[in-house]
């Protein structure tokens, strides 16, 4: 259990260990191996600046779950700041619900899940999420292909995960009408692109380019 003091909110962001060949696959044909890994690696570490600007200026939790390598290689890479819990085996929707099941048991009231694949997430998106939680089951951040780049609960809820289609332009629709047969109420945030395909990378190009940091694709 977390400390009584402990944050109420939680912010979990989901990344994946930026190994050559083993991320962002959509965009090795047309980067290459090194340079797709670099694309993950960069866009985590943007969304790891901005998690910890917002528990510096918010009362809030921020972990890093992660994949794809030892605690000592994600420590190596982005520091021994942060929190980190290694993801469970399996689908999104199984490592999401290991995720939040374990935010809930810590004693978090709030919990959002966000992934590495939308860099325009800031304190806009997280800010409005925790807000809408107060008064609603369930929030999403709809990404412009099809899925979420935000998922907000008040608790764990498994059935949500269940029987979606991830990986395709379904997983939103989806996972609406779940929440629908479970009557949640449900909230949405504005629509943000994911980085995950060749026409995406100008949109990564001007959010990386307003951070002060040249993109070296």
């Amino acid at each position: 259990m977390a400390p009584a003091n402990a944050p109420k909110d939680g912010l979990m962001l989901l990344t994946r260990y930026p190994q050559p060949g083993k991320t962002k696959t959509r965009l090795i044909p047309h980067l290459g191996p090194e340079g797709a890994a670099q694309i993950q690696r960069l866009m985590t570490e943007h969304l790891i600046r901005q998690g910890l600007e917002l528990r510096r200026h918010h009362s809030l939790g921020f972990e890093v779950h992660f994949t794809g390598s030892s605690l000592h290689q994600i420590r190596s890479w982005l520091g021994h700041e942060l929190t980190y819990r290694p993801q469970c085996e399996g689908d999104l929707g199984q490592r999401l619900t290991f995720a939040f099941h374990q935010g809930f048991t810590a004693g978090r009231a709030r919990l959002l899940a966000i992934g590495s694949d939308c860099p325009a997430i800031g304190d806009t998106q997280v800010t409005a999420a925790f807000r809408l939680l107060r008064q609603h089951d369930l929030v999403l951040g709809p990404a412009l292909d099809g899925g979420y780049y935000l998922i907000g609960l008040r608790r764990t809820i498994p059935e949500l995960f269940k029987g979606i289609s991830w990986g395709s332009d379904r997983v939103l629709g989806e996972t609406v009408a779940i929440a629908s047969h479970l009557n949640l109420s449900t909230a949405f945030l504005d629509p943000l692109p994911d980085i995950d395909r060749p026409e995406d990378l100008p949109i990564w190009e001007k959010i990386w380019a307003g951070s002060g940091t040249k993109v070296l694709v």
